[in-house]
C-alpha cells in the first residue's frame, strides 16, 4: 500500500505544488472580488481543496490520454502511467475518486448555480487532454479550464438565491457577471504565456511527436508572444478593477508582476529548456502578487 502511495502521490503531482497554485491565485483574487472583501473561511477553504482535488484530477486523465506521447519525451518519459507502473485502469480511478470528491464538497457547501456551471468547468477539463491532437493552441483551452474557478467563485457568493422552480438558461447565465467573464478572458492571457513557455520546453521532443503546442505555432515569435499575452493580463485585469478603487497596493502590486514577467523575458530569451522550465516554475509567484494586491486592497481601502 505503501508502495502504491507512492505512485498515485506521483501521479497526482504532489511533490509539485506550482500546478494547482497556478489555478488556485485567480479563483481566490476572483473571490474577493465578487465578496467586495472578505469571502469568509468557509469558501475560502472549499475552493483551496477543490483546485487541489480537482487539479490532482486531471493529471490523471492527462496521463491516461497522453502515455503514447510521453514516453517520447524526455521530461514525462518517466511518468507513472507512462512506464506502466500505474495501470490506465488505475489513474482513471484515482482521477474519478478526486473529481468526485470535489463535486460532493461542491455540492454541500456552495449553491446550484456553481453546482450546475462546474459541469461546465469540469467538461472543458476533459476536452484539454485532447485537444493538443487537433488545435493549433491548445493552450488557449487550457486556458479556460484553468480560469473558470472565476465565475465559479463569483456564482458561489452571489448565486445563492437560485433554486430549481426558478432555474432556466438566462437565469443561469445571469449568475455570471460580465466582470467574471472578462476577468476569465484576461487570466487566459496569463495561461498562454505560462504554458507557452512550458511548451518551448518540449519543442524539439512535440515537432517529432506530430502534437500541436503554442510554441510551435508561434515559431520564432514565440518569447514575443509570451510577453505580449503577459501584457494583456495584466493591463486587462487593471482596467477591469479600476472602479474597485484598490488604491497603491493593487498598483504596487501589478508593478512587481510586471517586474516580475520583464525577469520571465531574460530566462526564456535564450530558449533553453532550463530557462524556460524555470519560468513556467516560478509563475505562481506573479499569480500570488496579483492575489495579495487585491486582498490588500480591499482591506485597505
Amino acid at each position: 500500500m505503501r508502495e502504491r502511495l507512492g505512485l498515485y502521490l506521483d501521479l497526482i503531482r504532489w511533490n509539485r505544488p506550482a500546478g494547482w497554485l497556478l489555478l488556485l491565485w485567480p479563483s481566490l483574487s476572483a473571490l474577493w472580488v465578487a465578496a467586495d472583501g472578505w469571502p469568509g473561511w468557509e469558501l475560502v477553504l472549499v475552493f483551496v481543496a477543490g483546485t487541489v482535488l480537482m487539479r490532482s484530477a486531471g493529471c490523471c486523465l492527462n496521463d491516461v490520454a497522453d502515455r503514447d506521447f510521453d514516453r517520447h519525451v524526455k521530461r514525462t518519459a518517466q511518468r507513472p502511467v507512462t512506464r506502466g507502473a500505474v495501470s490506465v485502469r488505475e489513474a482513471l480511478l484515482v482521477g474519478a475518486v478526486l473529481a468526485l470528491a470535489a463535486f460532493v464538497m461542491v455540492v454541500l457547501t456552495t449553491n446550484l448555480a456553481t453546482v450546475l456551471w462546474s459541469f461546465v468547468a469540469l467538461a472543458v477539463t476533459l476536452v484539454y487532454p485532447y485537444a493538443k491532437r487537433h488545435v493549433s493552441m491548445p493552450q488557449a483551452v487550457l486556458g479556460i479550464a484553468f480560469s473558470f474557478g472565476i465565475p465559479l467563485a463569483f456564482t458561489a457568493v452571489r448565486g445563492g438565491d437560485i433554486a430549481w422552480a426558478t432555474l432556466s438558461t438566462q437565469v443561469l447565465w445571469d449568475a455570471v457577471p460580465p466582470l467574471a467573464w472578462g476577468l476569465l478572458a484576461f487570466n487566459l492571457f496569463w495561461v498562454l504565456a505560462y504554458d507557452t513557455e512550458y511548451a518551448m520546453v518540449d519543442r524539439d521532443d512535440d515537432l517529432r511527436i506530430g502534437m500541436k503546442t503554442s510554441a510551435i505555432t508561434l515559431g520564432r515569435y514565440d518569447v514575443a508572444g509570451v510577453m505580449a499575452f503577459y501584457a494583456i493580463y495584466l493591463e486587462g485585469w487593471m482596467v477591469l478593477l479600476g472602479d474597485a478603487q484598490l488604491g497603491w497596493p493593487w498598483l504596487l502590486a501589478l508593478v512587481v508582476a510586471t517586474l516580475q514577467a520583464v525577469w520571465h523575458f531574460s530566462l526564456i530569451k535564450g530558449r533553453t529548456r532550463e530557462g524556460c522550465f524555470k519560468a513556467f516554475r516560478l509563475n505562481h509567484w506573479l499569480g500570488a502578487t496579483v492575489f495579495v494586491g487585491v486582498v490588500l486592497g480591499y482591506a485597505l481601502r
